[in-house]
This record gives C-alpha cells, sequence and structure tokens, in this order.
C-alpha cells in the first residue's frame, strides 16, 4: 500500500549558497522533477514568461510559491516542501545571513540536512565559507555541496575536482566533513533527479538520491525534556501554559521543574486546539499546551525539564559567536540576547579568540571587538540568570542571536557554561539564584566619582607587596578615592582560618579572595590585594571571575629577585623555612609562577618604593578616577 502524503517521514533541508550561484534555479529544478509543484503552476509561468518576451527560468518557481505563501499569515513563512517516494522534505529558504541567523533562533532553521551551492566556474567565494561556517556553527553534519553550472566549465573534472579540494580542506578546519559533493547543472537538471551523460567521470549519486540516503535525527526526541515556554494564559480558573518540546517528551503526570527560579509541578492535562481526544503524551517538534496540578507562577522565557535531567541556570557562560552587525561588537557593551522565547540584557566580558571567517586564522594579539564576518570565542554575562544548555547537548536551547540596533546583528552557539568553583567545580547548594540589588554599578560610580577595581599584587614573600598596597590605600584616601586592602595574612585569621598551605588548600584561599575582592570591586570599591597567590592558573581565574562580573582586574607584579627577598625577610619566614620549620614555603619548597603578561611590573629591589607608589598612583587615577582626571587633566603627584 503506497503511503499517503501525511504519512511519508519528513526532513528538514537548508539550502544556501552565493549569490547568484544558483539557488533558486536549483529548488525550482527540484520542485519540477519531484512533480511537487501547485495544479497549473508551470503552465502559468511559461505563458507570462512568454507573453513578457523572456526564458523561462526555473528560479521563477521558486519566486511563485514564495509570492503566494506571503500572502499567508504562519509561524515560519520561509518553509516551502516537496517530496519523493521516500519522504515529504521541508526546505528552509535562507536568502541571506541575517535571515538564516533570524531563523536559527527561531525554530526555522531546525534543519537536519544542507545543500549548498557553488558556481564551478566562479569558485569558492567569501559568501561560500561564511555559510559553510555557519552550518558547522549550527551542528548540521549531512551537508551536500552542490558544484553547479558545469555546463559553463564544459562540464570538467578538473574544474570539479579543484573546487573539491579547496573547500574540502577549508570545510575540515570547522570540523565539518560533506556526505557528497556532486557536479551539476541546475538548469538543465543534469545530476539533480537525473544522471547526467555529459559527466561520465562522476559515479556517485544525484541530488535526490543524496537526499533520500539522509537520515531524518531522532536525537532530540531521545534527548532530555526542554520545553520552552510561549504564553500563559487562563481561562476560567485554568491556568494554561502554551510552549514547544525542543527536545524529549512529555507526559501527564511528568513532574517538571521551570529554570530559571526552579518551581515545579506535575502536568494535569495537554491540550491542543481543536483536538477531539487531549493527547497524553507530546514529543520533540510539537507545539501545545499543558495544564499544572499545582498552580505555580510561570512566565514567557522559562525551560520545563525533567528533574533528573534540569538545564542550566547560569549568568556566565563561553559561546563561539558569527558577527554580521556594520558596527563592531565590542567589550563590555549592553546587548540584548535572545535564546529561545526568553530576551535578556548581556554584555561579552571578554575577546578569547576572534578568527576569521575566510580563512579561519586567529588574528594576532588582545581584541577589544569584533569585525564584521568575524568569528570569536568569547565569555558572556547575563543581567539575570538565563535557562540554556550547551549547543552539542540540545541544539534549541544552546543558540542565541544579538540584537544591535533594533537588528539582529550575530549569532553563536553556547559552547561552554562558567560555573562558580568549588570542590568539585560546581554550585554545591541546591535551589539557589543570584540575587541583584536595585542600585547599579554606574550609580555607585556617581556617588564615590569613581568605579570599582581590583588591583591584584603578586610576588614572593618580602617583595613588598603589602608595603606598597597599604602605601597606596593612604594615597588614593587623601584623594577621595574609596579602597580597602585586602591581606593575604589577615583573610587566614578568619575566612581562610580553616585552609593550609597544600597546593589545594592554596587554590581554595585564593578562589576566596577572589570572590571577596570581586565582591568589594561591585560595591565600587578599589580592592587592592595582597597575596602570594602562586599559581598562573589561580591567579587566571580570579581574573575570568572578575571579566565575568565587568570589574576591571589589573595584575601587578611586585618583583623582586629570591635572594632580595630572602635579605629583607622581615618575618623571619625564610629563615624558618630553611631551618625545615615550615613546610610548602614558596621560594624554597614550592615554586612561584611568574606573571606571563601583568599590567604593570615594580622590581622593588632596583627602584624606591616612592617611585612604586607613583607609578601605581597614576594607573590607578587614570583608569578608576574618570571623573576627576576628566577635570585636572594631569597626573596625580605623592603628597
Amino acid at each position: 500500500m503506497q503511503q499517503t502524503h501525511s504519512e511519508l517521514e519528513s526532513l528538514r533541508l537548508v539550502v544556501v549558497g552565493h549569490v547568484d550561484h544558483g539557488k533558486s534555479t536549483l529548488i525550482g529544478r527540484i520542485f519540477y522533477d519531484t512533480d511537487s509543484l501547485p495544479h497549473g503552476k508551470l503552465e502559468a509561468i511559461r505563458k507570462a514568461c512568454a507573453a513578457e518576451g523572456m526564458e523561462f527560468e526555473y528560479a521563477f518557481l521558486l519566486d511563485a510559491l514564495l509570492e503566494e505563501q506571503e500572502q499567508n499569515i504562519t509561524i515560519d513563512t520561509t518553509q516551502i516542501h516537496f517530496r519523493t517516494s521516500r519522504r515529504e522534505y521541508i526546505i528552509i529558504d535562507a536568502p541571506g545571513h541575517k535571515e538564516f541567523l533570524k531563523n536559527m533562533v527561531t525554530g526555522a532553521a531546525r534543519a537536519e540536512a544542507a545543500i549548498l551551492l557553488i558556481d564551478a566556474h566562479e569558485g569558492v567565494r567569501e559568501q561560500s565559507k561564511r555559510h559553510g561556517l555557519l552550518l558547522s556553527l549550527l551542528n548540521i553534519r549531512q551537508v551536500i555541496v552542490a558544484v553547479n553550472k558545469m555546463d559553463l566549465v564544459d562540464f570538467s573534472q578538473e574544474a570539479f575536482e579543484k573546487i573539491f579540494q579547496q573547500y574540502s580542506a577549508y570545510l575540515g578546519k570547522l570540523g565539518v566533513r560533506a556526505t557528497h559533493f556532486i557536479p551539476i547543472a541546475a538548469k538543465h537538471g543534469h545530476n539533480v533527479l537525473h544522471r547526467a551523460m555529459q559527466m561520465p567521470w562522476y559515479d556517485g549519486p544525484t541530488i535526490l538520491q543524496a537526499l533520500d540516503s539522509f537520515q531524518p535525527s531522532t536525537s532530540a526526541e531521545n534527548g532530555p525534556l526542554r520545553l520552552t515556554v510561549q504564553d500563559i494564559y487562563r481561562f476560567d480558573h485554568r491556568r494554561i501554559i502554551a510552549g514547544r518540546v525542543e527536545s524529549g517528551t512529555l507526559a501527564v503526570g511528568d513532574e517538571i521543574v521551570f529554570v530559571p527560579d526552579h518551581k515545579r509541578s506535575r502536568v494535569a492535562s495537554i491540550e491542543r486546539w481543536r483536538a477531539d481526544v487531549p493527547p497524553f503524551k507530546v514529543r520533540a517538534g510539537e507545539s501545545f499546551a499543558i495544564t499544572l496540578e499545582e498552580q505555580i507562577f510561570v512566565e514567557r522565557g522559562q525551560i520545563g525539564c525533567h528533574l533528573n535531567a534540569p538545564c542550566v541556570e547560569a549568568r556566565e557562560w563561553k559561546a563561539t559567536l558569527f558577527w554580521l552587525g556594520n558596527e563592531p561588537l565590542r567589550l563590555n557593551q549592553n546587548y540584548e540576547l535572545r535564546i529561545g522565547t526568553q530576551k535578556l540584557t548581556a554584555r561579552i566580558t571578554a575577546i578569547e579568540k576572534v578568527l576569521d571567517s575566510e580563512t579561519l586564522e586567529p588574528a594576532s594579539g588582545a581584541r577589544s571587538e569584533v569585525g564584521r564576518h568575524e568569528v570569536a570565542v568569547l565569555r558572556v554575562h547575563s543581567r539575570r540568570p538565563v535557562a540554556l544548555d550547551n549547543a552539542d547537548t540540545v541544539t534549541s536551547t544552546g543558540r542565541f542571536v544579538i540584537i544591535d540596533g533594533g537588528r539582529i546583528a550575530g549569532g553563536g552557539v553556547v559552547s561552554g557554561l562558567v560555573y562558580p568553583k568549588s570542590d568539585s567545580g560546581k554550585v554545591t547548594s541546591a535551589n539557589i539564584s543570584w540575587t541583584e540589588g536595585e542600585i547599579g554599578r554606574e550609580e555607585r560610580a556617581e556617588l564615590f566619582g569613581h568605579t570599582g577595581a581590583v588591583y591584584w599584587f603578586t610576588g614572593l614573600s618580602g617583595s613588598g607587596k603589602s608595603t606598597l598596597a597599604t602605601g597606596l590605600e593612604r594615597l588614593l584616601h587623601r584623594r577621595g578615592i574609596h579602597s580597602f586592602v585586602l591581606d593575604g595574612d589577615n583573610l587566614r585569621h578568619g575566612l581562610c582560618a580553616d585552609l593550609g598551605f597544600s597546593e589545594k588548600d592554596r587554590a581554595e584561599n585564593i578562589r576566596r579572595a577572589g570572590e571577596v575582592a570581586r565582591l568589594m570591586a561591585e560595591a565600587g570599591l578599589v580592592v587592592l590585594t595582597s597575596f602570594i597567590s602562586p599559581f598562573r592558573a589561580d591567579r587566571q581565574r580570579v581574573r575570568e571571575m572578575c571579566a565575568a562580573s565587568g570589574i576591571m582586574f589589573i595584575e601587578v607584579y611586585v618583583s623582586a629577585p629570591l635572594e632580595a627577598c630572602e635579605m629583607r625577610d622581615p618575618k623571619g619566614l625564610y629563615k624558618r623555612a630553611r631551618a625545615g620549620e615550615i613546610h610548602h614555603f614558596t621560594g624554597i619548597d614550592s615554586p612561584y609562577e611568574k606573571p606571563l603578561a601583568p599590567e604593570l611590573v615594580l622590581p622593588t629591589h632596583e627602584i624606591s618604593t616612592e617611585e612604586c607608589l607613583q607609578r601605581l598612583l597614576n594607573h590607578v587615577m587614570s583608569r578608576v578616577s574618570r571623573l576627576q582626571t576628566s577635570r585636572t587633566g594631569e597626573e596625580a603627584v605623592l603628597i
């Protein structure tokens, strides 16, 4: 018995390519070859072309289908359908980068396969590479590279092989391997449905044969439950939650938790518009409404999960981003982000790496902005907790777009979540969330006349860290700068009294000190820390912690050789360490890792304390006291 249209399995397909490389022609030809056009559509367009004295183009078929679809209001206005004997296909039209990114976040680009067109005559272009990069970000792994317009190069195998070698190498850098490279001439139908006699050297599948060999993804249904809440309605006494299952399945009686907020209840019923019999269970890709046994507060943007596999609630995370904005993406500038149905304000707190989208070569040097058509690995900090996943865990809740000037300017995927550190590396307390105060950092800066910051003094014992920190505190106080010295010995009298001097305890000591320093800087203080902090990884962790909160972190290396420090030995510690009375003492039987790129280096064995303080004072006044320096325009002097 032959399957009906509604019984056929379906596969979602995106077709992309450089302008004029033949995307519309290929789609039109596929509709013609599969007899998927509305009755009379082909004849009507042929007549219209004849009346205008124009040559018929298969691209006109796609244009006509899209014009017809614009007359209807649908959720996804860019989807068109065709079918083969095996399955139905849903083509997601992606006319450009911005539309592609928009569809990515709204759901239209949940594609399971892709056709990427390259003109055999023009070869691989910049946009060809950018589309390949976008496919890799979307984690689409069933990819056909169609080398089109082979008729313009006389069906040359050499021309095809050249593109094959060049583009394969590019995709390889992205970790993507095209499933098929197929030489075609879409205008003439060569290797679309029927094999082309003009290219006897090619023995692979046609476009439609290759598509029919692809497998629809079932991973979404087998994944953890992710119910994105779209809206809340009230009917009589009932509170109805409308949403869509992005991943997993949901059944009546399931207990679910909504993130953020972590409020939970059981599903009392599942409802669907005009359904004669309410469904008992729904799967990934289905939109519906539910009622809960207990009436809890749920709002748009939250994500419902099963208790044993919730998504992550975070304010900081790592991401890979593709930028399209006319203006650069700038460090610490506020942007609107959209993840599923969530809208939030966030900023980029660190740009770890920037790649050119064409060459995939990393840019040299530190960067404070990301330019148009660049790809960046960066850290994002949101003002409030957001529910999300790593993209390789749940694709739909691991994607986001950035809005700049009211328009989509970039899109990316979550590639790593940043957690507050504990011994296990994760938050160990349950049912907690970050509470934002009503007074913002800008208001505190306006009150104090300066911004907060962390100046992290590091160096061997006896190098002069505490002397410089306390001296600088006095100088800043005289100038109206609110500051505080956070000394290592002082913390070990209280907050860190339970810690020893093993490598593990030292790391925890610095983590606690970093958290305190960050909170004090959030309050508007210039925090002057004095810790040996011998390990680079621990200092880097504090730097990242501050960056995630938008706090300026300045590493001050108080540089003095071991001989000089040991000669000073103000507390007699080196003498005791040499005598074996103190173990794990930095510089004697425990290492010190010098900073690789500190913002300030103060060689206290070469220059006086006064000169060190002058350098410190000038640095602080130029960085945090913008209101005062803008009035004076002069360097601060010691008083």
